[in-house]
């Protein structure tokens, strides 16, 4: 079973190819990276906690009260789907365009409204959080309207510790504008 929500980035001599995601269409979404340990290891403890919740639910009821074991597997269905919307999140490619898939939005540009992507040397969110640490960040720059929120940085939750990693996914950002603008 395939589970593209996880890339393959098992090549590593260039962009993604058909032999990197075999089971992907000429027109499906990709994602040019692997969630890191961050982030899969947070999914991984919400879904715990989901378990926890199904548990309970399953005392309740047996305790005889239905409505509570109602509201418990609703917030167990609640904690799964927020587990993984977080292994969804991330950047996206395709030949039709770039996908940006937030927790609660998702925000998806074409490539022809592209006029560049590169890698910069800024201050990045640690972990998202508000402090902030000198590092590489992904940009986007639209031909017309205000540029994107920083795409990708090397402190994020899927490349804190990765740099190979970061330096990959953005060269592989990089090839996908340049081959389809």
């Amino acid at each position: 079973m395939p589970l593209n929500f996880l890339a393959a980035d098992r090549d590593s001599a260039g962009p993604l190819s058909e032999t990197a995601l075999p089971h992907a269409g000429p027109d499906s979404w990709r994602r040019p990276y692997r969630p890191g340990p961050w982030r899969v290891g947070a999914a991984a403890v919400t879904l715990l906690i989901a378990a926890y919740l199904l548990i309970s639910a399953l005392i309740i009821v047996l305790a005889g009260s239905p409505t509570g074991a109602f509201a418990t597997l609703v917030a167990a269905a609640a904690v799964i789907a927020f587990a993984l919307r977080l292994l969804r999140m991330g950047i996206w490619v395709s030949a039709r365009g770039l996908r940006r898939v937030g927790l609660l939005w998702t925000q998806t540009l074409r490539w022809r409204d592209v006029s560049r992507v590169c890698t910069v040397q800024q201050p990045v969110k640690w972990l998202g959080l508000p402090r902030s640490v000198q590092g590489q960040a992904v940009q986007v720059e639209r031909r017309r309207g205000e540029a994107l929120r920083t795409l990708l940085t090397d402190h994020n939750a899927d490349f804190l510790a990765r740099p190979e990693a970061f330096d990959r996914a953005a060269d592989v950002l990089e090839a996908w504008a340049a081959e389809h603008r």
